[in-house]
């Protein structure tokens, strides 16, 4: 081999050597100072509840605070923007929802998508949806409601604080199943949405189980059905809706983490191993059942697939009939 080749080789080999030592280096070492984890929603709703316990467990971790920043507005959009946009040096973290995949189609972002713009961590969860009634409803089983809903198109209403919500798209997924059509009841306080649930001025809500537990056993709502193929933990007399008939397989609220495209391998990998340790452990175990979570993890390449499905998933849904209530 000619003299300059050699000294080509040795120098490019050398280099790789060297950049992968670095790489390991700056994982063994993550994180060097704090870590903010964005959160594309106001504070107070399951994934904010989610974000903050993992946010201490991954602080316990790292001897480093894991900072929670809700940066909510244009419905997911501004927060999951801004964290991509971030430095990709693993300092910002960004726990996404199912409007990334949904804002896709519905109110995609010039400049921003979420496939080219993070690197996927691991997905973290999903929230079982719960079919909700008030005490008085002569609805006992998703068969009466169904049955109604049938005989009477768009008669039968359902409370939800926004196209695309989480209880908007679980009551989609539903309507989609089933073939009822309902009337959306468009609220902006989700305490005002359940009180007339409870009331019976509206008929029904869809949303994800955890803050409503109470509700339940307390007897102020009926809970027809959760999503899923188990029961909810803590609420082990309410049926799935797959016993009952209705194929609704996958919740429809689930909770990804992500990190800005570009930021090192080794450290994704560093954060994915992390945080498997993390959902294992027995008293963040408890709070997923407490909460009405259904923990998921693997691997980034898993999460990357799921996304891609996600996105495709919710394109044909957001222009059924049964999300805009036709």
């Amino acid at each position: 081999m000619p003299a300059p080749l050699q000294a080509f080789r040795a120098i490019f080999f050398g280099l790789c050597i060297a950049l992968g030592l670095s790489a390991g280096a700056a994982a063994q070492d993550y994180p060097s100072r704090s870590v903010r984890l964005v959160i594309a929603f106001s504070a107070g709703g399951a994934i904010d509840v989610l974000g903050r316990i993992l946010a201490l467990k991954l602080t316990e971790a790292w001897g480093q605070s894991v900072l929670v920043e809700n940066r909510a507005g244009g419905g997911g959009n501004i927060g999951a923007a801004a964290a991509a946009q971030s430095a990709p040096d693993g300092l910002t973290l960004h726990l996404g929802a199912q409007s990334l995949a949904v804002n896709a189609t519905l109110a995609p972002v010039a400049g921003f998508d979420p496939v080219r713009d993070f690197e996927p961590i691991m997905l973290v969860a999903s929230a079982q949806d719960i079919v909700l009634v008030g005490p008085n409803s002569p609805f006992r089983t998703m068969k009466d409601l169904v049955d109604h809903a049938k005989a009477h198109p768009r008669k039968v209403t359902y409370g939800t604080i926004s196209n695309a919500s989480s209880s908007h798209l679980a009551v989609t997924l539903l309507s989609e199943l089933t073939g009822i059509r309902l009337q959306p009841i468009y609220y902006t306080q989700s305490s005002q949405m359940a009180t007339d649930v409870m009331t019976g001025r509206v008929d029904l809500q869809m949303p994800t189980t955890g803050a409503h537990i109470g509700n339940v056993n307390s007897g102020r709502v009926r809970a027809l059905a959760v999503s899923g193929h188990a029961r909810a933990a803590m609420l082990p007399d309410v049926p799935t809706l797959i016993e009952q008939g209705i194929r609704f397989e996958d919740e429809a609220s689930w909770y990804a983490l992500f990190a800005p495209k570009g930021t090192p391998k080794d450290i994704v990998a560093k954060i994915n191993r992390d945080m498997e340790r993390i959902l294992a452990m027995p008293d963040v175990k408890e709070r997923e059942a407490r909460l009405g979570f259904r923990f998921i993890g693997g691997s980034p390449e898993k999460l990357a697939q799921f996304l891609r499905d996600e996105i495709a998933k919710w394109a044909n849904v957001v222009k059924s009939p049964a999300f805009s209530g036709q």
